[in-house]
């Protein structure tokens, strides 16, 4: 018997989640059913012994460089005729990550018992996505897994590729991000303070910047347990909601909208779900998985659930091209290009072409992205240097005049 989470939907039409005990995946399923619940999506079950914990918590964080090193080590020794089980020991001897070292050494030994390779990796999913798992399977039964391997390694460096790119580009707006709130801060609580009391004592009419900054410092030193409590409760019960099913998707909506930045979104989404499906796709997999695969990958709860519709036309005998047009998020140019490659009998090379355009997209998004945020916020940190300024200085002025 095996353990397996499952997600379900119950008659109520409620979701829930939890695990169970089957032979396989097909009695798991059918055990649900019984119970009055139709499953969404059912997984092996996860290995949470207490070394396991201990590995994960020295061992740090897995990059993806970890896993792409991995992943092209597999694919050369699988080439040259390495079976899989002996592939897997030659890299946890000479891999350097200790929980990866651990997962390789039970992939192993499950391996060695009879459990299929999609089963064994999907143990791990801190290590290997659902993509990389479905990967996985689909050269299983292929027969082709080093080409896999190949295209998967592709996947990953594109993925890691564009993250690192937003990532460069918003490193120097944090950074006076940073700078606006310290700023704000510290002459909040610093500055102003010093003056009030000659304010105080000089008995003069404050100008309205001054009784402003009074005014929140005087807020900011009462209240700020509230305050703090407030700003806590607030951005956890926002994690928590957009963590559910209906708040994920609420959340891709609200990425989707954002000025400057839900275009950037929007074309990384389209990168992603091009170079993704394509490779699916000459991979073996098919059209109705590789977009079941690409809803749990996305990245954005609202196109995503534009996924599930398609899905439901795609099962009335609709091509893709049709019920993309239909949805919400995708481009004219995404749906027409889609389309050709239909009629073509070539849609996995078109979708190849549609990834290197929104590649070039991104890159462009990201340049500009970088290009706006920048002078926005300098901006913002003179208006708070300016404001705080006035309501110093005013006051000085009335001061002077008196004396």
């Amino acid at each position: 018997m095996a353990k397996f989470d499952y997600r379900a939907i119950t008659e109520s039409g409620r979701q829930v989640t939890g695990s169970l005990e089957a032979a396989n995946r097909e009695q798991a399923e059918e055990l649900l059913w019984r119970r009055g619940m139709a499953p969404e999506q059912i997984d092996p079950g996860q290995e949470r012994d207490s070394s396991d914990l201990l590995d994960r918590l020295l061992a740090g964080p897995v990059k993806s460089r970890d896993v792409v090193i991995f992943t092209r080590q597999l694919r050369t020794l699988l080439q040259a005729g390495v079976p899989i089980s002996r592939s897997l020991e030659i890299l946890r001897a000479q891999t350097e990550h200790r929980y990866i070292k651990n997962c390789l050494g039970r992939m192993v030994r499950d391996i060695e018992e009879g459990t299929s390779l999609e089963a064994a990796f999907s143990k791990y999913p801190r290590v290997f996505s659902k993509l990389y798992c479905s990967m996985i399977r689909a050269g299983e039964i292929s027969g082709s897994l080093p080409e896999v391997l190949e295209r998967l390694s592709y996947i990953l460096e594109h993925e890691a590729k564009v993250q690192n790119d937003i990532k460069a580009a918003l490193a120097y707006p944090k950074i006076v991000a940073i700078a606006l709130v310290g700023a704000f801060l510290f002459l909040l609580t610093m500055v102003i303070p010093q003056f009030v009391t000659v304010f105080a004592r000089a008995g003069i009419d404050l100008p309205l910047p001054t009784r402003i900054s009074i005014a929140m410092y005087d807020g900011l030193m009462n209240y700020w347990p509230l305050l703090l409590g407030g700003t806590a409760a607030v951005f956890f019960g926002l994690r928590a909601f957009f963590r559910s099913a209906s708040g994920y998707v609420i959340k891709g909506r609200l990425q989707l909208r954002l000025p400057i930045v839900g275009q950037l979104f929007q074309k990384s989404a389209m990168s992603r779900f091009s170079s993704i499906f394509s490779i699916l796709l000459a991979s073996g997999v098919t059209v109705m998985e590789s977009l079941t695969i690409i809803s749990g990958v996305i990245g954005n709860g609202a196109i995503s659930r534009e996924f599930d519709r398609i899905r439901e036309k795609i099962e009335e005998g609709r091509g893709v091209g049709e019920p993309l047009k239909q949805a919400r998020y995708f481009p004219p140019l995404v749906v027409n290009m889609v389309e050709i490659g239909e009629e073509s009998g070539s849609l996995d090379e078109t979708l190849q072409t549609v990834s290197a355009h929104y590649d070039a997209e991104v890159e462009y998004a990201v340049k500009q992205l970088a290009d706006a945020l920048g002078p926005l916020l300098v901006v913002g940190l003179a208006v708070v240097v300016g404001f705080f300024a006035l309501a110093i200085f005013l006051p000085m002025w009335d001061l002077v005049e008196m004396v």
